[in-house]
Parts: C-alpha cells; sequence; structure tokens
C-alpha cells in the first residue's frame, strides 16, 4: 500500500508539472483545469488515507492492524 500511495503522489507532481507546461504552450484551458484537478483529488485521497484522526491512527495503519490480527 505504502509504494501505492507514494506513485499516487509521484503521479500528482507530474500532473501538476504537466498541467503548467501545457498552460505555458498555450494549450486548451479546459485540459489544464481537469489535469490540476485530477491532481488535487488524488492528493486529496492520499491525506485520507495517511492523516490521523483525533486518537492519531490513520485508515492504513487500521488495515495494517486488521491483516496482523488476521494472520494469527
Amino acid at each position: 500500500m505504502n509504494l501505492v500511495l507514494s506513485l499516487v503522489v509521484l503521479a500528482s507532481f507530474g500532473l501538476l508539472l504537466g498541467a503548467f507546461a501545457l498552460w505555458k504552450r498555450g494549450g486548451e484551458p479546459k485540459q489544464v483545469f481537469l489535469m490540476v484537478l485530477l491532481a488535487l483529488i488524488a492528493m486529496a485521497n492520499v491525506a485520507i488515507w495517511t492523516v490521523p484522526d483525533a486518537e492519531g491512527t490513520t485508515p492504513l495503519d487500521q488495515i495494517e492492524q486488521a491483516e496482523e490480527s488476521a494472520a494469527e
């Protein structure tokens, strides 16, 4: 799961860089907007999985704990 989240973050940065390059070249504004929107949505999804709640646990930690208890 850590690999997947890392790839999503890298893809988000790639989308933002690509959107900036497309914008500088005078590309279609709708495509630039959609690329930025997709990058923001991907980053929000990563934040949902990795930001701890009030108890200090993340959904990612909860999944790992459930897998460990199921393996026992």
